[in-house]
């Protein structure tokens, strides 16, 4: 079978083209490329959509940590614990801003960063956490916040593969993803669940005071115009790519039940294979499947990746090295084997196509395709 994608984007395009056409018409006609109304509007949609006070966007996923940090006035030493099984992104910012990373382990089934590791990484320079929820789920905030409270840490949470996510605390009240430390960041890349058409990203917060230092930050550090109070930085999410993502966000739900349903149907295929893991659910959040994740066991996953490549089927591998094993990111303290968690998951995981326009055809394929390699 021909054509099969891990993200069909054209597809998803198609079946709102005469929205979008129209949206980004309407923004070359206006020629408010730069902060036109739709930015506002947008803002204002992803804000009642969430049900976060706050919603600052910016230039891309990057940036928005970026200007978090910053934000929080984290200064140049502090150490910051996050995870190394993650997009290099997340440590790039704190490494740029001339802190510390301090990684720690996930959790193998849930991929999400283990709560359990986090006090004994806390040291006198420690000044934040940043959870990554990785593939589509919460990592679990309850635990996090709690940590970061009694140690008076800011958490930043990396929302990048999990917008529209859902956790449960155990009093029954609910989070979304991104909504419930004290900065949320995420990135509007055309492959994420709410992408636009180029680079995008945003920053989420329920604090007022916050709030507009995000902005400040991300607005060349002005509040008022030629009149720089804080070092900043120019980070703004463009006028064509906040009509896109307007006319996308009503569908965000019907896009995270698409994915669920295909995720739904692999695990029926797969749970039972003796060689293969599927992803765990964290029974604390619901999943919106930005990666539908397997874990190999007992084979050689380059193996059957070769072999779907050759029956027409891609995969991705999410993430083949860990962070502190990266040239750019080599600490003594994280020695190989330190981490054991991050390896193991680097050599074994593999990525299936998953996305909202795929067949029922398409699926069989890709299902019958892996079987087939055993």
């Amino acid at each position: 079978m021909k054509g099969i994608q891990m993200v069909d984007l054209k597809g998803q395009y198609h079946k709102i083209k005469s929205e979008v056409d129209k949206a980004i018409l309407d923004v070359i006609e206006q020629t408010a490329f730069i902060q036109g109304p739709q930015v506002k509007q947008f803002s204002d949609a992803l804000q009642n959509h969430l049900g976060v006070k706050h919603v600052i966007p910016c230039a891309n996923g990057t940036d928005a940590l970026q200007i978090a940090m910053m934000a929080l006035d984290l200064q140049p030493g502090d150490e910051v614990i996050t995870t190394s099984y993650t997009y290099v992104a997340t440590c790039e910012v704190i490494a740029l801003l001339q802190l510390v990373p301090v990684f720690i382990e996930v959790l193998p089934d849930t991929f999400t960063m283990d709560p359990s590791a986090i006090e004994a990484a806390i040291t006198e320079k420690t000044k934040a956490i940043v959870p990554v929820h990785l593939y589509g789920q919460c990592a679990d905030m309850e635990e996090i916040l709690a940590v970061a409270k009694k140690h008076n840490l800011f958490v930043i949470e990396d929302t990048a593969q999990a917008i529209g996510a859902e956790y449960t605390f155990s009093d029954g009240t609910k989070g979304q993803a991104g909504c419930m430390g004290h900065i949320g960041t995420t990135s509007f890349f055309p492959s994420k669940n709410l992408g636009c058409y180029g680079d995008g990203g945003a920053m989420f917060t329920n604090d007022d005071a916050l709030a507009e230092q995000l902005r400040m930050v991300a607005n060349h550090g002005q509040k008022v115009k030629y009149h720089h109070d804080i070092v900043g930085v120019n980070s703004r999410l463009d006028t064509i790519q906040a009509a896109v993502l307007l006319c996308k966000l009503p569908h965000l739900n019907e896009y995270s039940d698409a994915r669920r349903a295909v995720a739904d149907a692999y695990d029926q295929a797969f749970a039972q294979h003796p060689h293969l893991k599927i992803p765990v659910r964290n029974s604390k959040s619901t999943h919106v499947f930005h990666q539908y994740t397997l874990t190999c066991q007992g084979i050689d996953r380059d193996a059957l990746q070769k072999f779907l490549q050759e029956k027409g089927v891609p995969t991705m591998i999410y993430y083949p090295l860990p962070v502190h094993k990266q040239a750019g990111y080599r600490n003594a303290k994280f020695a190989p084997g330190s981490l054991a968690n991050s390896e193991n998951l680097c050599q074994n995981v593999i990525s299936l196509p998953i996305h909202t326009e795929m067949t029922e055809e398409v699926l069989q394929y890709i299902i019958q395709s892996v079987l087939s390699f055993f």
